[in-house]
Formats: C-alpha cells, sequence, structure tokens
C-alpha cells in the first residue's frame, strides 16, 4: 500500500454480523458489502478505529440493539488514476 501513498484506490468493505437484535427481531447474520474509493489513509485509519473503537460501525445502525460476532474486511481492489 505504500507505493499507492496518497492516491485513492477501489476498495472492498465487508461487514458481518452475526446474531443481531434488530428491533426486537433476532437475525441470525446480516452482511453488507461495498465498494468505495479512498486512499491508504483512509484505509488505516478505518481499520484502526475499528480495532479501538467498541461497536465503531454497528452503532450508527438504527434499531441494532446486539451484536453476538462481528468482522470487517477492508480489501483493496486497484488503484484509481
Amino acid at each position: 500500500m505504500v507505493a499507492n501513498h496518497g492516491h485513492n484506490m477501489q476498495v472492498k468493505f465487508t461487514l458481518a454480523l452475526k446474531k443481531v437484535l434488530v428491533n426486537g427481531h433476532l437475525v441470525d447474520e446480516i452482511t453488507l458489502e461495498w465498494v468505495s474509493e479512498a486512499t491508504p489513509e483512509e484505509v488505516l485509519e478505518m481499520s484502526q478505529k475499528w480495532i479501538t473503537t467498541q461497536n465503531f460501525l454497528t452503532r450508527r445502525m438504527s434499531g441494532v440493539k446486539k451484536v453476538g460476532e462481528s468482522s470487517f474486511t477492508i480489501e483493496p481492489l486497484e488503484e484509481t488514476k
């Protein structure tokens, strides 16, 4: 990622949640995937927030009260020019 320093690249984000309590209903599994442009610095910042901040993404989700397990992956796809 150092070679792309400061340049936007296509990044695929995947958030997987298991045993989620949403508005009083238990959902076995929810997977959200999206592709966005980001710099390597932004990717590093987001991954650090995920690691150090409890419920970094799920606390922004309306109705989500409890999550049994979660994982967040960030996969660089390609550099955009």
